[in-house]
């Protein structure tokens, strides 16, 4: 791993364009390198903030960005549970993406076949790669430390095989969902996770500075070979002791 970073911001209005200079600067390092940039997303309130700061950017150019899911709710996707649905209405409809640069799960289908289609989908958009390399992963946590759809004490944590895994008896509705696993988290060159509020500061301290029994799933996101970013506000950071980065608005990481 390249190191993490822990950096924390006043509040969220000043972390939104941060993340999106974070996502820009990567899709450039990625074109560059490569030809495209692979991106990951995933749902809740990650949703608007990055939807409103990258539309907020002049001239974003996405021709040659691809887009995957972290995990996904498999519900359809006018649902207001669907993370694909969101982005679509928020995100993807504004900007210039190929609809082939969009991997969506297809969600008639029963929750194991739903993962396997995904996992058909990301090997042939990843061709070569034992688990897919995204140039980028976006994650959130929620307050029981789960990130994607992986949920503590669950065995899907313990998961090195498959690309992308059904679950259908998440601790979280709805109960059925397919996420990518560690391997395959652990496999991207940059992760950011972006954690807000004050309700997420108590788990954020067991998982940035450990805790007594099994990590929590957030804190077993360690990339092999990437970078590991995590991008808070003040009140997420309210119980951390270890040394942060303070950055304000404007800030470039």
């Amino acid at each position: 791993m390249a190191g993490r970073r822990v950096v924390v911001f006043p509040s969220s209005a000043e972390l939104g364009p941060a993340l999106a200079q974070l996502v820009i600067s990567r899709a450039e390092k990625a074109i560059s390198s490569h030809g495209r940039f692979t991106l990951g997303l995933s749902g809740g309130s990650l949703i608007f903030m990055l939807s409103k700061e990258l539309l907020a950017l002049p001239e974003l150019d996405c021709s040659k960005w691809v887009v995957g899911f972290c995990d996904e709710r498999l519900v359809s996707f006018d649902d207001p549970e669907s993370t694909y649905g969101l982005y679509k209405s928020h995100l993807f409809s504004k900007i210039n993406i190929p609809e082939s640069g969009i991997l969506a799960i297809d969600s008639s289908l029963p929750v194991t076949e739903c993962a396997e289609d995904y996992t058909r989908k990301l090997k042939e958009a990843f061709p070569g790669d034992r688990f897919p390399v995204f140039d980028l992963l976006l994650l959130g946590m929620g307050p029981d430390g789960h990130t994607c759809s992986l949920f503590p004490d669950h065995p899907l944590l313990e998961e090195t095989e498959k690309i992308v895994a059904p679950i259908s008896d998440s601790p979280k509705p709805p109960l059925q969902r397919v996420t990518m696993t560690f391997p395959v988290v652990n496999s991207a060159r940059c992760v950011a996770f972006v954690t807000t509020g004050g309700s997420k500061a108590p788990v954020l301290k067991e998982v940035l500075e450990g805790r007594e029994g099994p990590a929590f799933p957030a804190a077993r996101v360690v990339p092999t070979n990437g970078e590991l970013f995590w991008l808070i506000d003040d009140p997420a950071a309210a119980s951390l002791t270890i040394q942060v980065e303070r950055l304000g608005s404007g800030a470039k990481l």
